[in-house]
């Protein structure tokens, strides 16, 4: 183990740094290690991605006994759908579509691009959600 791993490992240890921030210190040494080659998905429109994640975090609000939510979700996971979407035939899109759009929805099952998710996620920084003092919701990527 070289001494930046160690380094990074003791710093969690000692709970100097979060289990995320390990990650993400590992996977930048692992990044320089290859090259600087980065191992993610490149986006449809060309441009790498840094991000592999969709990261969903509910946090209770203060004094609040509720349960923490942590979700992530791969971005190939959504990629993937995406793509099954598009054999979804086209006279039951369109029910899919009235019935989404009864919900509040308005979404376009035919018109959603890889494209779009590449500029969603490049887009998507920090969001933060106060649900009227009782939970935070996060949205991010990573």
């Amino acid at each position: 183990m070289n001494e930046e791993r160690r380094k990074i490992l003791d710093m969690l240890a000692e709970r100097k740094i979060s289990v995320d921030e390990a990650e993400k210190l590992l996977a930048a040494i692992a990044t320089e290690e290859a090259g600087g080659k980065r191992s993610d998905e490149e986006s449809v429109t060309g441009v790498k991605l840094p991000f592999k994640y969709l990261r969903v975090q509910v946090e209770p609000g203060e004094g609040d006994e509720g349960e923490r939510v942590n979700i992530r979700v791969p971005l190939k996971l959504i990629r993937a759908g995406l793509k099954w979407a598009a054999l979804i035939p086209k006279d039951v899109q369109g029910k899919v579509d009235d019935a989404l759009s009864e919900k509040g929805i308005n979404l376009d099952l035919a018109s959603i691009k890889p494209e779009d998710l590449d500029e969603l996620v490049t887009h998507l920084k920090d969001l933060t959600i106060d649900v009227e003092g009782k939970e935070t919701v996060k949205i991010f990527c990573e």
